[in-house]
């Protein structure tokens, strides 16, 4: 199983959504400034994600586009 990639919108919540990705026991690893690499199946990952952004409570929305999980604002 290879490394699911995260990239979120900026560097804060990367760091929250990082943290609780591991309290959650994925093993994840931060990757330039807004990425994370997370060990996990893809829909494990992209599950726990949106989980995990009600949990924090920002208005981000999770997008799969070419094996990537984008973490952005709502479009509208």
């Amino acid at each position: 199983m290879g490394a699911i990639q995260v990239e979120a919108a900026r560097i804060p919540d990367r760091d929250a959504l990082l943290a609780l990705l591991r309290e959650h026991r994925l093993e994840a690893e931060p990757e330039n400034e807004v990425g994370i690499l997370v060990d996990g199946g893809d829909d494990e990952v992209f599950a726990t994600v949106e989980e995990l952004i009600m949990r924090i409570g920002a208005p981000f929305v999770p997008i799969k586009h070419e094996d990537v999980i984008y973490v952005r604002p709502p479009v509208g």
